[in-house]
């Protein structure tokens, strides 16, 4: 190992970053609103009063994207999460404009084509210019360029397969400068700090697990009289987590294993997006919903609406809505059976209802309402839930959050009967991986995918 007494700062650690990064996108958002005035009155001059509202603009999606930590550190994080939180700012900013606008009755001195063609220039400019940036940091540091150097301290039998390749730490700003094996000799410490000294590295990485608490604090205390950041990354590969993070709670700090990503600012743009999206698709199918009530009403005697309880977020029952697309009948026994290919139950227009899932149009009402989200795990009965709880783990992890219309199980095609446990599984893992990857962006993904084949599907019966 070449003796590397000192490595030079990284760019970030140099330049104020963030405060550049801002100043950046405070341009772009005046160069947008610009480039939409002439796009829209064929002119560059602003006049007085859409100068304001440009500088308006400007400033408020810069407060919005440094509260959603659009401004924070890439090291070590995926482009699309810093994409995700990009888009949310812009959005977020645009909303509280436009309420900003009416509440100050000011929205019809704006040209509303303006506004959109501000908003999805500025997201544009500002989405490309931090894919090109993102691109030149990969290719630097493929190049061996702005890296922090570090020291990894691991279990003696651990053979280091827990770390990912050299390449792929590089590309997220990072290089393993030396790793030392932690044994029951309380010499391994000295070894550590012997390391720290000779590469003096920016982070050490305490790679152990949770039972190793007495070596981590004499990994801490062999390094208290350096500046080396010491990150303690607990081995907790075989635990399923959701949405894990370091919170600190009443006075304590605390390892979140399996939390609700809906808290804080995400649950407001969750709702804002239901509200938002939901509002204008629920006017866009009201037509419809009428002609499906009207067939329904005419083809099979019973009520137009199929309401039953199902289980929601935090495990709170609520009433979903959907058209009915059975005949009116009783369950033997009070047992809930799933609908099956030529299941005599369903009529001739439910079946066509199911397969393109128009039946579940009434539970944007239930999205209206707040019980349901446009995007979640998909409801299922009461009696499945507490079939399948002790069969497939972590099953009611997906009652963290709201149940959704569609979701990324759903576009993934796992819709329909769930016939075998293989198939509960599959699609559990699929509403755990949403839950724990939630942003705004993956939910307008996922609602662009369903409009293209989430909504016909042979397995629905």
């Amino acid at each position: 190992m070449p003796d590397l007494k000192s490595h030079p700062p990284t760019f970030a650690e140099r330049y104020p970053v963030a405060f550049a990064a801002a100043l950046v996108d405070s341009g772009i958002a005046l160069l947008a609103a610009h480039l939409a005035f002439y796009i829209r009155f064929d002119s560059f001059a602003l006049d007085p009063h859409y100068l304001l509202g440009s500088i308006a603009w400007a400033c408020l999606a810069v407060c919005t994207l440094f509260a959603l930590g659009g401004y924070g550190s890439w090291r070590g994080q995926s482009f699309t999460r810093q994409a995700a939180r990009a888009v949310g700012g812009w959005l977020l900013a645009a909303a509280l404009l436009t309420v900003v606008g009416s509440l100050l009755r000011t929205s019809a001195d704006y040209s509303r084509l303006w506004f959109a063609y501000t908003m999805a220039i500025s997201a544009g400019l500002g989405i490309g210019l931090r894919l090109l940036t993102f691109l030149a940091l990969r290719t630097a540091r493929r190049a061996g360029r702005n890296l922090k150097h570090v020291v990894v301290v691991r279990p003696a039998d651990d053979g280091g397969h827990r770390l990912p390749s050299e390449l792929a730490l590089r590309e997220q700003g990072y290089v393993v400068a030396a790793a030392v094996a932690c044994s029951e000799s309380p010499e391994w410490s000295a070894a550590l700090l012997e390391q720290v000294e000779r590469i003096s590295p920016h982070e050490v990485w305490l790679m152990l697990p949770l039972s190793e608490g007495a070596r981590i604090q004499a990994a801490v205390y062999a390094l208290r009289h350096h500046v080396v950041s010491i990150r303690f990354m607990p081995q907790l590969n075989d635990i399923p987590l959701l949405n894990h993070k370091i919170s600190r709670v009443a006075g304590f700090y605390s390892i979140d294993l399996s939390v609700t990503p809906m808290d804080g600012m995400a649950r407001i743009l969750k709702r804002a997006e239901d509200l938002v999206i939901g509002s204008a698709i629920f006017l866009m199918i009201l037509p419809v919903c009428a002609v499906i009530a009207l067939a329904i009403k005419l083809t099979s005697p019973g009520p137009v609406l199929f309401k039953q309880y199902r289980t929601g977020i935090n495990r709170r029952r609520f009433k979903v809505y959907k058209f009915r697309s059975m005949i009116v009948h009783q369950e033997p026994g009070g047992v809930l059976t799933q609908a099956t290919q030529h299941d005599e139950r369903v009529t001739p227009i439910g079946r066509f209802l199911r397969r393109t899932s128009l039946d579940e149009l009434p539970q944007f009402f239930n999205v209206l309402q707040g019980s349901m989200s446009i995007v979640g795990p998909r409801p299922h009965a009461l009696a499945h839930d507490d079939y399948y709880k002790d069969l497939v783990e972590s099953y009611m992890q997906r009652h963290k959050v709201k149940p959704g219309i569609t979701g990324w199980a759903q576009v993934n095609g796992l819709r329909g009967e769930t016939d075998t446990l293989e198939k509960m599984q599959a699609r559990v893992e699929c509403d755990l991986w949403y839950i724990d990857n939630w942003s705004l962006w993956l939910d307008l993904r996922i609602i662009f995918l369903t409009l293209f084949k989430g909504f016909a599907n042979p397995n629905a019966y």
